[in-house]
């Protein structure tokens, strides 16, 4: 048999050689147009996704214009026209999708017992339109409530007024007083935790009143010592005591008819003050205050705050309030008592703002 000759193998090798290439071409070819394809199907895909997300929130802002139209921002003046299911009431405490709400004004009716509707407590929910304008509804908000049954005294908050104030930590509208509440001892006063308060308070631009309890657990150097210290800090705290009384007559002058939230780690006494505030015979020296909170019988607003002890292993307090709350002051203003909490956020403090927020330098600079 005659043997193949190289020729052959090679122009057979050729052959095999230039298949392989064309169909490698061909493949590549194919795999080229595909990824053109592919890359258009997306582009054309995330173009119409960007379409369809434009068109969504044009149409989205277009809906929550619509919803405001129908919750129109009421300013603080503002006075609504109330039907008989209606009226004009303060947030006094909100836990869960509940809130507590203390009438302030209620639409005159023909009967009789008109004038009774003032200061009633009605449980109420917020309605959902609010919540679809992200409107949101705080403890102290001077809200308009409808839907009200008389009788179950419940309701539903379909508007809120304009806030004069707000604090982020703990949430509260129309604060007009902080009292900053510290313990000399159980728990120990820190200067670091008192700084950390103390710039979260200013940072706030409200006026606020320092106040530090349990005086009667240190003696007269360690107290002439904090008070020198902060003086020179730009403070002149308010001694006090809830155990033997002392210097609660003080703190009742700059609480009247305001809004005061008492702020403050856990421990140092602020549910204890509140009572001991409230159950004060001073505490209703202030003639002829129209206090709305004093129709209501029976509210549990008016029970005294839970109190707890100070832990003997850590040396700092336990958590007995859970929620922001308003409670009535009889001599007229509220009182605000709130979660204890060891770090304060310092949310709305920024490098710039930082030093505003130390009065001693702040009197350095105006002196310069």
């Amino acid at each position: 048999m005659p043997t193949p000759s190289i020729s052959l193998f090679r122009h057979r090798g050729l052959t095999v050689i230039n298949l392989l290439r064309h169909a490698s071409s061909i493949q590549h070819r194919h795999l080229t147009h595909l990824t053109i394809v592919t890359a258009a199907a997306k582009h054309q895909q995330q173009k119409q996704k960007n379409y369809v997300n434009k068109n969504h929130l044009r149409a989205k802002q277009h809906t929550l214009k619509e919803y405001s139209s129908l919750a129109p921002v009421l300013s603080r003046d503002n006075k609504p026209d109330l039907t008989e299911s209606q009226a004009i009431g303060t947030v006094a405490a909100s836990q869960a999708n509940f809130m507590r709400v203390i009438v302030q004004q209620s639409e005159p009716s023909r009967t009789s017992d008109c004038n009774d509707k003032t200061g009633v407590e009605l449980l109420c929910v917020v309605r959902a339109l609010l919540k679809k304008i992200k409107r949101r509804v705080l403890v102290g908000d001077k809200v308009v409530v409808g839907s009200i049954d008389w009788v179950d005294r419940r309701g539903m908050i379909e508007n809120v007024f304009q806030r004069s104030t707000e604090i982020l930590d703990p949430p509260v509208a129309n604060v007009d007083h902080l009292l900053l509440l510290f313990s000399m001892d159980q728990p120990k006063l820190e200067p670091f935790a008192l700084t950390r308060f103390l710039v979260e308070a200013e940072s706030t631009g409200i006026p606020l009143t320092l106040a530090l309890n349990k005086v009667e657990l240190v003696d007269e150097e360690v107290l002439n010592m904090w008070k020198s210290r902060l003086h020179t800090w730009g403070y002149e705290p308010l001694f006090c005591s809830v155990e033997s009384k002392l210097g609660l007559d003080s703190l009742l002058q700059p609480l009247r008819d305001q809004t005061t939230v008492i702020v403050g780690p856990s421990g140092v006494g602020k549910s204890s003050l509140i009572n001991a505030l409230r159950s004060s015979p001073h505490a209703s020296d202030a003639a002829d205050v129209d206090n709305w909170f004093e129709p209501i019988l029976g509210s549990k607003w008016f029970e005294d705050q839970r109190v707890g002890e100070v832990s003997t292993k850590s040396g700092r307090g336990k958590h007995t309030t859970r929620h922001v709350s308003l409670l009535p002051l009889s001599g007229g203003g509220y009182l605000a008592d709130t979660p204890g909490f060891n770090q304060p956020s310092l949310l709305k403090v920024t490098k710039q703002s930082l030093a505003q927020t130390f009065p001693e330098v702040v009197q350095l600079a105006c002196c310069i």
